[in-house]
């Protein structure tokens, strides 16, 4: 089971998640799942496309944004029209959670949502380090 990290009340974050994982998800109250992940990163991932229809299957909205390094604005873009749109709580994973964790911040960062600060500590509380990837 995945490590699902709570960073607000409507976004969690988590390393990579399995199929089992989609239907606990339902089961917590999440109603979207954000792929950050590339399919073919890691041999041992599970795809994309599977993750996508144990999500269905459990009654989960799902979108595939891959971020490789550096998330740029259009991965912030797609992130935070997700996050807009969705009808509850999201979980976002990638490797290891940090992509998924930044991209998010860095939206709210630019569209002045949540200030450096809080976007800090909320990624701290989760714990990921924030501080060297948001504008000072």
């Amino acid at each position: 089971m995945s490590d699902f990290r709570r960073v607000t009340d409507s976004l969690s974050v988590s390393p990579q998640v399995t199929e089992a994982d989609m239907a606990r998800a339902a089961a917590e109250g999440f109603v979207l799942v954000i792929n950050n992940r590339p399919d073919g990163e890691d041999p041992g991932q599970p795809s994309g496309a599977t993750i996508e229809a144990a999500a269905r299957a459990a009654g989960l909205d799902y979108v595939h944004i891959p971020v490789r390094g550096s998330p740029g604005p259009d991965q912030v873009a797609a992130v935070q029209e997700a996050v807009a749109s969705a009808a509850g709580p999201i979980l976002a994973f990638c490797r290891s959670g940090t992509r998924s964790i930044v991209t998010w911040s860095i939206g709210q960062a630019l569209s002045g949502d949540s200030d450096r600060e809080t976007l800090v500590r909320q990624g701290a509380d989760a714990g990921y380090d924030l501080s060297g990837v948001l504008p000072a």
